[in-house]
């Protein structure tokens, strides 16, 4: 009997189908999180080139750059010249990571950007190692960012970093993410993140969060997920953040990625593997599979090294089925 076969006492695929979101929004991060960890630094120019790749794609939301400091981040030590030479289109939300407040100052004076990121780590010691803080400095820092920006007009949004588990700490309580989360709540953020920063966590323990987060924070806040694929979790992950009402996934062309914060931390889940899954499944991306496989190829050159994306191994299913699909 085939897998979609039913006799009596049986049930389909699609009985058993949870209700999840028919769009989902892809945050393209392979020019901030993809990059930052990379030694082979690119010029502005090339990370500008994979920017408008990816927009030729169908990105349409992207993290463009990190505010850190270029001698802790050498990456990104071109942050504003990048913001300079960004497409200004209106169809396009970009976003820049900011650690601290001297990062956010650099965001505003670029006014280029969209969007504000703020990341928040779940524990104390990756906190101190990330952002060179303590946490509750880093929780104030946050929210003063967010009632500044929220002042001014401009989208701010907040993501807890080691959520499903720290390289220094060990597991993480889900009370105290849950408790990150309510006092971030407090200054609106835009939407509320959380990020597997190493890879760890598996898809019952997503559920299990996010659910959580869902209902402390309510309908009303927009949840995004932030998935690396260390432990080859990620794109189960991805699927189980779906089944849990989150919109908005991040990935990276490629699948680079990584944080120099975070030992034997891998790269993010692969932009192109995860819209062949959601293509698959009839959830709508708005992005084009053919122009992410096509970006990864074009990337490995530019770095030099087999990356761990799988469609640019493989390919999709069917073998013709790439060229114009959504």
């Amino acid at each position: 009997m085939s897998a979609l076969t039913t006799s009596p006492g049986t049930r389909s695929l699609t009985d058993t189908r949870r209700a999840w979101a028919t769009a989902v929004t892809l945050m393209e991060v392979s020019p901030r999180d993809g990059l930052q960890n990379e030694s082979v630094l690119l010029t502005t120019e090339d990370k500008l080139t994979l920017i408008h790749r990816a927009l030729d794609a169908g990105c349409r939301r992207l993290e463009v750059t990190s505010f850190a400091h270029p001698k802790v981040v050498p990456q990104m030590a071109d942050a504003e010249a990048v913001c300079r030479g960004l497409p200004q289109r209106a169809d396009v939300t970009y976003t820049g990571l900011v650690l601290n407040r001297r990062g956010y100052e650099r965001l505003l004076a670029t006014e280029k950007l969209d969007e504000a990121g703020l990341v928040v780590p779940a524990t104390e010691a990756f906190c101190q190692r990330n952002q060179g803080m303590s946490l509750a400095a880093c929780i104030a820092m946050a929210k003063e960012v967010l009632a500044d920006a929220r002042g001014r007009g401009l989208r701010a949004q907040a993501t807890i970093a080691v959520a499903f588990g720290c390289p220094f700490e060990g597991e993480v309580a889900r009370e105290r993410v849950l408790e990150i989360a309510a006092a971030l709540a407090e200054e609106g953020p835009v939407e509320m993140g959380l990020a597997d920063t190493i890879g760890v966590g598996v898809p019952g323990q997503v559920l299990d969060l996010f659910g959580g987060l869902a209902d402390l924070l309510g309908a009303d806040m927009p949840l995004r997920a932030h998935f690396h694929d260390t432990r080859n979790t990620g794109i189960a992950n991805a699927f189980a953040a779906l089944q849990s009402g989150v919109a908005t996934l991040d990935a990276s062309i490629g699948g680079i990625g990584g944080c120099p914060f975070a030992p034997n931390a891998s790269g993010n889940i692969a932009s192109e593997d995860l819209v062949y899954m959601l293509d698959r499944m009839g959830v709508t991306t708005d992005v084009k599979l053919a122009g992410l496989i096509d970006t990864a190829g074009w990337l490995q050159g530019v770095l030099g090294k087999t990356l761990p994306s799988m469609l640019l191994k493989a390919g999709p299913f069917p073998s013709n089925s790439v060229q114009g699909r959504s």
